[in-house]
């Protein structure tokens, strides 16, 4: 499966942005001894050599965007609204199993209703889609919006993962 996720990291160049991006994607993939690997891999919008991910998958993307300019206002409404979207649709899973499964039904993982739990209660992974540049997941609003009061400059970089 794949997703596209958004790093967002404080930088004062462009560079730097960039390069802090991949560091938070590398630490995703577990590309370091102390990091457990979230995702198999990722692409980035400025690797041309994928014909299966990147932009041969999702098109053209920004590669990196400023947070406050139009393409990054854009990148960040997409990154929130489908973690938004992932928990909403998450809570009605576990909200419906609770109220119509047997203990015994949730148990056995009646329609993957213990995968939702899982989902809902996850810190990283495939139901979540905006990064710190530490590789956090931004899981609330909360923490989001503490992140886009940053001092330095804030940038998006968008990859597509593999799961």
């Amino acid at each position: 499966m794949h997703q596209v996720i958004y790093a967002l990291v404080e930088a004062s160049t462009e560079k730097t942005a960039l390069a802090c991006g991949k560091a938070a994607f590398d630490r995703l993939v577990g590309a370091g001894p102390d990091n457990a690997a979230i995702f198999d891999y990722y692409v980035m919008f400025d690797d041309e050599r994928s014909s299966v991910a990147g932009k041969a998958r999702w098109g053209e993307l920004p590669v990196v965007a400023p947070v406050d300019s139009d393409d990054g206002e854009k990148l960040l409404e997409r990154g929130w609204e489908a973690t938004r979207q992932e928990f909403e649709r998450n809570l009605e899973r576990v909200r419906t199993a609770v109220t119509e499964f047997s203990d015994d039904e949730l148990m056995q993982h009646k329609d993957l209703a213990r995968h939702a739990c899982y989902n809902l209660g996850a810190y990283r992974g495939p139901s979540l889609y905006l990064y710190t540049e530490f590789g956090d997941a931004i899981r609330n609003r909360e923490h989001l919006d503490h992140v886009l009061s940053a001092d330095e400059q804030l940038w998006i970089i968008p990859t597509d993962v593999h799961y």
